[in-house]
């Protein structure tokens, strides 16, 4: 009983936050978007994305999703 009034209102504050368009927490990027953009172009000429990955100190799995989601946004504001 005491759990569902608690998930109750955990859901009704992160519905409120959404529909004002806060912030909803969580942990912050350590790697602004620049950084991404730069690793790209190591890349692209050539680097393995292996070892750009690991000299940001990410894993390549991170790495190749924040570059999705970097093109994501970018995409996102041409239109």
């Amino acid at each position: 009983m005491e759990l569902e009034i608690k998930r109750e209102r955990i859901n009704d504050s992160v519905s409120k936050r959404r529909a004002a368009g806060k912030d909803l927490g969580g942990r912050r990027q350590q790697f602004t978007d620049s950084q991404i953009r730069n690793a790209r172009r190591l890349i692209d000429a050539g680097e393995p994305a292996v070892h750009v990955a690991r000299d940001l100190g990410m894993s390549r799995a991170t790495f190749y999703r924040r570059m999705a989601e970097l093109d994501a946004r970018e995409w996102m504001a041409k239109r």
